[in-house]
């Protein structure tokens, strides 16, 4: 699918880096980026996003070049997507239904494919028009109308039931994860999540501590499902790691919400390794992405140790480094050469005895000592 990229810079944020991220997403999606536009606007045009003359020239290379599909790095609102289609005569796409689309793609599991639905479709009700029959189909189609009710309106209470029906299967989804994470709090088994920005290597970090067989591809989003394994540490036993979804900058609230059961296990974990690709020019941004998104499903409190990422390429040594209170603060490591896991594996350690000493002191109180 040929495919032209639209980038419009209103002077935030390192532009170059998410035009970058732009391609890599299209060809994550299965799109064969042609030519990339850019242009510059202190805001977007209520109507064309881009204005009616780079719209122009937008839809003659859309003509020359036989384009299949126009791809904006922006969220485009329902207005301005079908103006700009009929304006290209072609499809027209913004970055929250790109990313929809790769993660609809990457989904595995059925818990996956629940949430990724979901996102799905509470994005495209806003862009509702005509053409929802498909849900008619899953009910039995004819006599479903109400009296009086037009096809859109007959489309979107159709769309209404299927959201409300996948959000109980996740609510479902969720009191059981609620009930496993119980059963291994009993068992007091220290959790770890990796959490990062997409491709920063956490699933090949993740195979090569829990000698695990994840999918871990060079590649945006090739992790949807959370992964959980057992590792034992020796003195401190056995703690459990989980790999979990990569975020990435302006990430769809939709996907946020929908993703709350699979994010959970970063949110009730007792340590995160935040994996950072040490090699990228715009890590210190990456970094705020993440903690960003940690902070809106509520995980910004958990204790977290940055795991800097491919050494190799970056021409660093493996390392520890602590802060001025002696707490680790970030490993360097490569976990594609395994150089520097030792130094992980002591961090992981060292935090798993602080937080059993901490767990055996609040058991040691008696309850006429706490105070109410």
């Amino acid at each position: 699918m040929r495919a032209i990229l639209v980038g419009v810079d209103f002077g935030k944020g390192d532009f170059a880096a998410s035009l970058e991220e732009l391609s890599l997403l299209s060809r994550s999606a299965g799109a064969e980026p042609i030519t990339t536009i850019i242009g510059r606007r202190a805001s977007p045009d209520s109507a064309l996003f881009v204005g009616s003359g780079k719209a122009e020239e937008i839809s003659q290379a859309v003509a020359d070049q036989q384009i299949d599909i126009v791809i904006f790095n922006h969220a485009l609102s329902p207005a301005q997507q079908r103006n700009l289609e009929r304006h290209f005569k072609t499809r027209v796409v913004d970055r929250t239904s790109l990313i929809l689309d790769i993660f609809a793609q990457r989904a595995q599991s059925h818990e996956g494919k629940v949430q990724v639905e979901l996102a799905q479709l509470q994005h495209l009700s806003t862009r509702l028009v005509r053409g929802w029959t498909h849900l008619e189909r899953q009910k039995g189609g004819i006599g479903l109308r109400g009296p009086g009710e037009t096809q859109l309106e007959t489309d979107r209470r159709l769309l209404g039931e299927r959201v409300k029906a996948l959000r109980a299967k996740l609510d479902k989804l969720r009191r059981q994860h609620a009930t496993q994470r119980r059963a291994r709090g009993r068992n007091h088994a220290f959790s770890v999540s990796l959490v990062g920005y997409t491709n920063a290597g956490k699933s090949t970090l993740f195979n090569a501590i829990a000698k695990s067989r994840v999918l871990a591809a060079d590649q945006l989003f090739a992790t949807l499902d959370t992964t959980s394994r057992r590792v034992y540490l020796g003195d401190v036993g056995s703690v459990v790691i989980s790999d979990t979804v990569g975020f990435i900058r302006e990430l769809p609230h939709q996907l946020v919400a929908a993703f709350r059961a699979t994010l959970e296990e970063t949110i009730h974990a007792d340590l995160l390794l935040h994996v950072v690709d040490g090699a990228s020019p715009v890590r210190m941004e990456q970094i705020e992405q993440v903690n960003m998104v940690l902070q809106e499903i509520g995980a910004d409190h958990i204790p977290q140790i940055l795991v800097w990422n491919k050494i190799d390429a970056a021409g660093l040594e493996p390392a520890l480094e602590r802060d001025e209170y002696d707490k680790i603060r970030r490993v360097f490591i490569s976990a594609r050469t395994g150089s520097g896991l030792d130094l992980l594996r002591q961090a992981i350690g060292e935090s798993a005895r602080e937080h059993m000493a901490g767990f055996e002191d609040a058991s040691l109180v008696a309850p006429d000592d706490i105070n109410v």
